[in-house]
């Protein structure tokens, strides 16, 4: 889903993204059906791009990547599609539909002919293409099957039945396999599977399972490999790194930021190491990498992206990341331009953001941000300045899929906990902050560092609307909800509660004040078809008195005034836009506010000028209307949910929109535009400045100081084995299996009595277990497994089809041992099996053929930590000479041991213009130098290494 050569591509619903790393450039391609992508794939060349949708009538579709136009389009899915792939010869494209769908098609896409096509019946939930391309695989619940591709020259215009066989599953056939990779280079025609439980299984050419390797993570759920190594994403941000050839575990990719990170303080790269115990970590998603520049893409349930940077698996740096909303966007919220002789709290151009995940996101697109603010750019991203977290529990920060498997029973897989911030709105003067949540709750916020100031259980239900009035009549706030009630608030006087006005009878959508001739006006709308006109009353205290109610025959969603405060127009459920005279309190003019015939309008927004209105429709459409005429002047499309929030910015070069679909979207206005609506604030007597707050002259990069670790790391050994592959974790000795430079050995002379003694394996929890070999195989070179000595113990019952016991000294051989000890007999592998102790129930009942690889003794030893909790594994020196334990380094150093004096630096060469990342109205095609050539290192992007133990000693 996110990578193909050079460019990383992340799903924006109905708009595929793609980026470019190393040019900081985003293009855009559109599908204009509106349908949501739930499936994406490169072409093998990387010209092509495939997607497949969800929906009614869902289509697979095939793009051109340089024009960004559609070339070919399917249509044999009833309810959704899956995945989508390309076949290594471009000939074919494979869709895999739903789970009640059932259907697996293959395309050729060039002639628009369905060549094969057959069932499925279960959830599939990935495939994978043979690097030969005879065949692919499908896996998802309890289901591994391999199809194959036949030659069909004779059968050109006839679709036949698509020819598929079953895995050999052996011990593993009731477990959900959630991601399927295909090998490379020697690894042609293998396959390697992930389940959920956290087991990376190797499958041969036969079909069978051939090893498997336990992950040691709670969960796993994405794999990717490249032609050296395979990266496979875990619970808690894990990533584990295995050799492609022989499964042996190589490293563990650094973690991303821990849930309910503080980007604000975030300026070094010791930021990037949690030194909290109780630290937790998104989950990994999604994962691909990009083998010819050496990075990895990972993609985490709370919405974050991270590009890796794997040129040196021993010190893994970042290079990108980007931290999103993880829920519905309900409110947007521009920080409001201020005098010139007040100090603006946020940096100039920025606006905010409240979402369904229960956070509040402070952004910022300014290359030029000004440095005289508490905000400054941070490590994790390049346009948030800040997270304002709602819920401290952190409870809906992640996705969480609640049926992963397809399970046919009534899994109640929506959720509706009232959760999340539902309005948002900055006070005039730009000092405080008030959100309300879906609870009722009133929050408000110190604007300098977002800290929470006060909280008033005000109302009932989902707060809709919140206003800030600034008069000499005093300060006020005044918040609507579903409850029928408008409570006003005095800012002076610690947001005491002034009255409550309960004149609707039904939700209040909309709130606003309004101040002409020194007559202080409050006017409100609300879902029972009316508008009341309020005026405030001074004396003996602060009272609002219905002054009009106009009734009308429709809902009405969203109001606004105009900035000469004698019309305002509402956004009704009919998509009209209703102007009306305040003072007349007639309606004066109605026209038509969507270009479509189906939904309603939910949101409309005046340019400061009043001269165009923009306007949202809940057919995922935004229209920019000529306020006074009603004339269309455009049409934006390319969200997949509702518009929750349309603004234009400060800047009046942009319109920002906000969406249910958890995406923000910047889109640019046409020069014309631009041009007038500062010729009309020119009449209006107001003094303009001319800034452009999202344009990029320059990459938004921050360039870190980097911290070398001097000290020169060690050589793993490669434990070989056909059947066996583990992922050690760090025992006494500081032995340590992982992959790394070959054939540099040391020498080692550790006590093997000590290495091997069975209660020391037992307390580590390191559960070695092998994959079963059948009985065919074990009859063709003899089962040397199966003598042994009696030693008259209890007996363990075997499990599987292929188990056998596991006796007493009983010594383990797989294949591979035994052709190595024919080729090369110094080079056999000494194994040996745990004892079973008699008195030991629970060792019994959990025993399998449990083994060890021994350690040669020409191989340093390195330690390992392991947080079980975490699943945080970093790797530290460990001197080849054993170290005694009371001299061990500690899991966890102070992070002020890092010191510098450099700040971050923003600029930096190859300038861009922010509008050519962000022009969503009109999609360029890439220059003819968008294609780089391979990565030699060289990269001009900025890479944060996360320190690591052995960093922290250079301080200490």
């Amino acid at each position: 889903m996110i990578s193909e050569r050079d460019m990383r591509e992340s799903r924006l619903e109905c708009v595929t993204v793609l980026f470019n790393p190393r040019r900081n450039k985003q293009s855009h391609i559109f599908n204009a059906h509106k349908k949501a992508v739930t499936a994406v794939a490169f072409s093998p060349d990387g010209k092509h791009l495939v997607t497949g949708e969800t929906g009614h009538q869902p289509a697979v579709r095939v793009w051109d990547v340089a024009e960004k136009t559609q070339v070919a389009e399917f249509h044999g899915h009833k309810f959704g599609v899956n995945c989508v792939a390309f076949s290594p010869n471009l000939k074919e494209v494979v869709s895999v539909g739903t789970q009640h769908d059932m259907m697996i098609n293959v395309w050729n896409w060039k002639t628009g002919i369905k060549v094969a096509s057959n069932k499925v019946s279960s959830k599939v939930s990935a495939l994978a293409f043979s690097e030969d391309g005879k065949c692919f695989v499908t896996v998802g619940n309890r289901h591994v099957r391999f199809w194959y591709l036949e030659d069909r020259r004779s059968k050109i215009n006839q679709t036949v039945p698509l020819m598929g066989r079953n895995g050999i599953l052996g011990d593993q056939k009731d477990n959900f396999f959630c991601d399927v990779v295909a090998g490379q280079g020697p690894m042609c025609g293998r396959f390697f599977v992930i389940t959920q439980s956290g087991l990376l299984c190797e499958f041969n050419e036969k079909r069978l399972l051939d090893k498997w390797v336990e992950l040691m993570t709670k969960t796993a759920s994405c794999i990717t490999a490249g032609q050296e190594h395979i990266f496979v994403g875990c619970a808690e941000g894990v990533v584990r790194v295995f050799s492609a050839i022989s499964l042996h575990y190589v490293c563990t990719l650094p973690p991303p930021h821990p849930l309910g990170v503080e980007v604000t303080t975030a300026t070094s790269p010791s930021h990037l190491v949690s030194n909290r115990q109780d630290s937790n970590y998104p989950d990994t998603r999604a994962i691909a990498v990009d083998d010819d520049h050496k990075k990895v893409t990972c993609i985490y349930n709370d919405r974050s992206i991270y590009i890796w940077d794997v040129h040196d698996l021993k010190r893994i740096g970042k290079a990108w990341s980007f931290l999103y909303h993880s829920g519905c966007i309900w409110s947007l919220e521009m920080y409001p331009p201020l005098e010139e002789d007040a100090r603006p709290v946020l940096p100039p151009g920025s606006f905010l953001t409240a979402s369904g995940d229960n956070t509040i996101r402070v952004w910022n697109l300014n290359t030029h941000m000004p440095e005289n603010t508490a905000y400054k750019r941070n490590i994790y991203s390049n346009e948030l300045l800040k997270i304002v977290y709602a819920d401290p529990s952190l409870g809906s920060l992640c996705n969480v899929d609640y049926n992963p498997a397809g399970a046919t029973d009534k899994t109640d897989t929506t959720y509706d906990g009232k959760n999340g911030v539902r309005s948002i709105r900055v006070s005039p003067d730009g000092a405080h902050l008030a959100s309300g949540d879906r609870q009722g709750n009133i929050r408000i916020y110190d604007m300098e560092y977002l800290t929470e100031q006060k909280c008033v259980e005000a109302h009932e239900s989902d707060v809709m609307c919140l206003e800030y009035s600034y008069t000499k009549e005093g300060r006020l706030l005044a918040t609507s909800s579903r409850d029928r009630l408008i409570h006003v608030f005095d800012v002076e006087a610690n947001y005491g509660l002034v009255q409550t006005l309960g004149d609707h009878s039904s939700s209040i959508t909309a709130v606003r004040f309004m101040d002409k001739d020194d007559k202080l006006r409050m006017i409100s709308c609300g879902a029972d078809k009316s508008i009341l006109l309020r005026s405030a009353i001074t004396s003996p205290d602060l009272q609002f008195q219905l002054e009009h109610h106009l009734a009308t025959k429709i809902t009405l969603y969203d109001m606004v005034i105009d900035p000469t405060q004698k019309c305002l127009a509402t956004a009704c459920q009919d998509r009209n836009v209703r102007l009306y005279n305040i003072q007349t309190t007639k309606e004066k003019k109605c026209y038509r506010g969507s270009a479509g015939d189906e939904g309603v309008l939910l949101r409309i927004h005046l340019d400061p000028s009043g001269t165009y209105a923009a306007t949202s429709c809940t057919d995922k459409n935004v229209c920019i209307l000529d306020f006074n005429t009603g004339e269309l002047l455009a049409t934006m499309y390319g969200h997949s949910e509702v518009i929750t929030g349309v603004k234009f910015a400060n800047d009046l070069k942009h319109v920002i929109t906000v969406s249910a679909d958890g995406c923000i979207f910047v889109w640019r206005l046409p020069k014309e535009m631009t041009t007038q609506i500062k010729t009309r604030l020119l009449e209006l007597g107001k003094k303009l400045k001319d800034t452009d707050f999202l344009r990029c002259d320059e990459p938004l990069m921050p360039n870190p100081v980097l911290i070398n670790s001097s000290s020169a790391d060690g050589n793993f050994h490669v434990n070989k084995s056909a059947s066996l592959s583990f992922l050690p974790m760090k025992d006494e000795d500081g032995f340590d299996g992982r992959v790394d430079d070959y054939g540099d050995d040391e020498d080692d002379d550790d006590d093997d009595d000590e290495l091997f003694d069975d209660d020391d394996a037992s307390a580590r929890g390191v559960n070695f277990s092998p994959g079963p070999l059948p009985s065919w195989a074990k009859a063709k070179f003899g089962d040397a497994a199966s003598k042994g000595n009696d030693s008259g113990q209890e007996h363990v019952q075997p499990k599987g089809r292929w188990a056998q016991r596991v006796d007493h000294n009983i010594e383990f051989k797989s294949q591979l041992d035994l052709t190595q000890s024919e080729e090369d007999s110094l080079q056999t592998d000494r194994r040996r099996t745990f004892a079973v102790d008699k008195t030991d129930g629970s060792r019994k009942s959990d025993l399998r053929r449990k083994t060890v690889a021994m350690a040669n003794k020409n191989v340093p030893n390195l330690g390992q930590d392991i947080r079980g909790s975490t699943g945080d594994l970093r790797t530290s020196l460990v001197s080849t000479a054993k170290a005694p334990r009371g001299n061990e380094l500690p899991r966890h150093r102070d992070a002020s041991l890092f010191k510098s004096d450099t700040s971050l630096n923003m600029s930096l060469p190859s300038p861009k213009r922010w509008s050519e990342r962000f022009d969503l109205i009109r999609a360029t095609s890439l220059d003819p130098d968008d294609t780089d050539e391979l990565d030699t290192g060289s990269d001009t992007t900025e890479v944060i290494y996360p320190p690591t133990e052995s960093d922290f000693d250079l301080f200490a």
